[in-house]
Order: structure tokens, then sequence, then C-alpha cells
């Protein structure tokens, strides 16, 4: 049986894309966002995606966000182009794609705007992989995770995380 995965996808240059098992919900990989001066390479993303990926049944799960208030609009234009890249990269591998708000996703994980907290909630989950979170830095890959996290519970028809 091919192993099949669900991604998920924290955008920009500071984020990650995560890899579960999608039968079991088992973090696989989770990888920082390839960057060049910080725009998003949809190149090295297609390269990551099917090298971790291969020929395996795969479905995505971007977060779905937009410029910010007070954000340049230089910053705005570059986020946009690396949103871009990671959506057409994903088009172009013919990977079924879904889009969840941060508030969504936050939501039904129990968690607030505290980037912190998406940390502390993927090393809960996946406590082997506790290094790939340790560093303030690194919740760009936690949020990664648990956009995935969120894709596999609507998966499952488990709109919000199991009580614990």
């Amino acid at each position: 049986m091919t192993a099949s995965f669900i991604i998920g996808c924290d955008p920009g240059a500071s984020g990650a894309l995560a890899w579960l098992d999608a039968d079991t919900g088992g973090l696989v990989v989770v990888e920082d966002m390839p960057h060049h001066d910080g725009v998003v390479s949809g190149a090295l993303i297609a390269d990551m995606v099917r090298r971790h990926s291969g020929i395996a049944t795969t479905v995505a799960w971007i977060e779905l966000v937009g410029a910010m208030p007070k954000q340049g609009v230089s910053s705005t234009f570059k986020f946009g182009r690396s949103y871009g890249a990671i959506a057409g990269a994903l088009e172009a591998l013919r990977i079924p794609t879904n889009y969840v708000t941060p508030a969504k996703w936050k939501s039904a994980a129990g968690l607030g705007k505290d980037k912190g907290q998406s940390r502390r909630r993927a090393i809960e989950l996946w406590p082997a992989h506790s290094h790939m979170f340790a560093r303030v830095k690194d919740d760009g890959r936690a949020e990664a995770c648990l956009i995935a996290r969120h894709g596999f519970l609507i998966t499952n028809n488990q709109p919000k995380e199991p009580q614990q």
C-alpha cells in the first residue's frame, strides 16, 4: 500500500512545510520554507514536495492569509509573490490544495495569537520531534505542523482537537 500524506504550509519566508502521515497524523518531516532574499522559491518547493511525497497520495492545507495592517507595500508584494509561488508549485504538481484561515485552525486547536502556544502544542503532539520546535524562530515549523493537523482532523471528520 502506498503511503499518503497531508502537507501543512505556513506561508512566507519564515514559514515551513510539514508532512503528516494521512492515516495516523504522525509527523513525518518538517522543513523551513526555501527562499532566496526573502522570496520563496516555487522550484525548490516542488523539489521538496517530490522528495518527501514521491508518488504518494498527497493533499495540502495552506494558511489563508493576506496583507497585514501597517505592513509596507514592498513587504506585502514580496509576501504575495511567495504565497503565489507556494500555491503555483502545488498546483503544478497537481496536489489538491485547501485553504484555512489562521482564526479557524487556531480556534479548532484551542490556540490564541501567541506563536509560543503553537510551539508548545506541537511539542505536546509530537514529543519525539521537540527539537524541531525548540527555538522561538521555529514557530513557522510548529504552525505548518498544526495546519497539517487541522487538515488531518477535518479529513477524519473531527473538526476540533480531541479533548485530552
